[in-house]
């Protein structure tokens, strides 16, 4: 049990956030404090970001474009059009359920669990660095533009100015800003990695506790109901379910080779809740965020789970075809 503890304690963090936004809600002004505070934290992550992403990463793997290609067409085409058909049923349409689950559809991908499971399963972990990066840097421009177009589509509001003026100013200027630094400061970062990691998971732990404050002030938890919950995680198990099968089976035919395909499939059925809960606190301002980034944290838990499982599986198997080589020789 203490070492389940320690290896899922920010899991448990999370859903800690979560039972204590349900009993002791933040309202008031001291809530008004702690979302300027959330801001704050949400801009340095950001600055961050862009501050540590080495450039020299990036341009190494852009050769590699067939791979990248492939990753962000699932990523933000394939993925988006299993939302729409998803929330065009009649009990998801126009609700904030809907909304969560299309938001979920067109963020970006993750990058630590991305690498982490690739080279858990013997892929190709340089691709994978570069793919997860362009996917969390495409994002930053593609996500907020994919919710004002497939949210306007819907019949909603789309993504109003001061949405994009706050992506702007709170995400895009402080990444760009620490693109800008990140020769003079990514050392220094590499020393001090616990500051990051910090800044990382407190970050959306604070967004998290301050979605589902207002959440539960303005009554969720009597308003979802255990069915309601149900169908959530079992719509998140077949989104996976169907991109994992997509990623890994396509591009067999598209013959690339067997560690392209585990790097493919790591980092296109992967949603970031790093990048997705501080821009569902941007983007849906004033709207019932806990609802919204529900399904994202409930995805964010399956995918781990089943990508922990599948990069075993593939380990396991290059083990297995290693051996056979080698008895053959």
């Amino acid at each position: 049990m203490i070492s389940l503890i320690k290896r899922e304690w920010y899991t448990i963090a999370i859903f800690g956030m979560v039972v204590l936004a349900w009993f002791l809600p933040i309202s008031g002004e001291p809530a008004h404090a702690f979302s300027i505070g959330t801001k704050a934290a949400v801009t340095l992550l950001f600055f961050l970001h862009g501050a540590r992403l080495s450039r020299d990463v990036v341009l190494a793997g852009m050769i590699h474009w067939r791979l990248h290609l492939f990753v962000l067409a699932t990523t933000f085409v394939i993925f988006p059009i299993l939302g729409l058909i998803v929330i065009a049923l009649p009990s998801l349409a126009s609700s904030a359920i809907g909304t969560g689950i299309l938001f979920l559809c067109v963020l970006p991908s993750t990058v630590q669990s991305s690498i982490a499971f690739t080279s858990i399963a013997g892929g190709n972990v340089p691709a994978a660095i570069c793919s997860a990066s362009a996917s969390n840097i495409l994002g930053m421009f593609l996500t907020p533009l994919l919710v004002g177009l497939l949210f306007q589509t819907q019949g909603g509001n789309g993504i109003s100015l001061d949405a994009v003026e706050s992506i702007l100013l709170q995400l895009l200027a402080p990444f760009l800003l620490g693109q800008l630094v990140q020769p003079l400061i990514s050392q220094w970062l590499g020393r001090h990695k616990v500051l990051t990691q910090i800044v990382d998971r407190g970050s959306i732990l604070m967004v998290v506790y301050g979605a589902f404050s207002e959440a539960t002030i303005s009554g969720l938890w009597h308003t979802l109901s255990v069915g309601d919950l149900a169908a959530i995680v079992a719509i998140d198990v077949v989104l996976l379910a169907v991109v994992l099968c997509f990623t890994y089976f396509v591009s067999g035919w598209l013959r690339f080779n067997r560690e392209d395909r585990i790097a493919i499939t790591f980092c296109g059925s992967k949603k970031s809740l790093a990048s997705g809960a501080p821009m569902a606190s941007v983007i849906f301002a004033g709207q019932n965020i806990g609802l919204i980034v529900l399904p994202l944290m409930l995805f964010h838990q399956i995918q781990l789970m089943a990508c922990a499982i599948l990069a075993r599986r593939f380990a396991s198997n290059s083990r297995e075809m290693d051996r056979k080589l080698v008895e053959a020789r």
